[in-house]
């Protein structure tokens, strides 16, 4: 996230029409998105030093809350590559 990234975490049991609408975020650069077992509500999208609890992966504030923070002012690495990583859920 101090790269710039936005991760978005939903309940394992989150409907699919609803995670369809997440992997449509992922596939922007900097975005990922994953299940997370145990979340305070069924869709929580965190940037660095930020974070938005939704009801909803339809809710608008989350594609609102992406372009913001998506390489934001928040950043302190801006440009920096988000590689490495996996796309695997341990």
């Amino acid at each position: 996230m101090e790269h710039g990234a936005v991760w978005i975490t939903y309940q394992p049991n989150l409907p699919a029409d609803q995670v369809d609408i997440l992997r449509k975020q992922a596939q922007q650069s900097y975005v990922l998105v994953s299940p997370y077992p145990g979340l305070p509500s069924p869709v929580v999208a965190s940037a660095w030093s930020n974070q938005l609890k939704l009801d909803s992966a339809s809710d608008p504030r989350l594609d609102q809350f992406v372009r913001y923070f998506r390489q934001g002012p928040q950043t302190p690495e801006p440009g920096a590559p988000c590689t490495g990583g996996t796309s695997a859920t341990e």
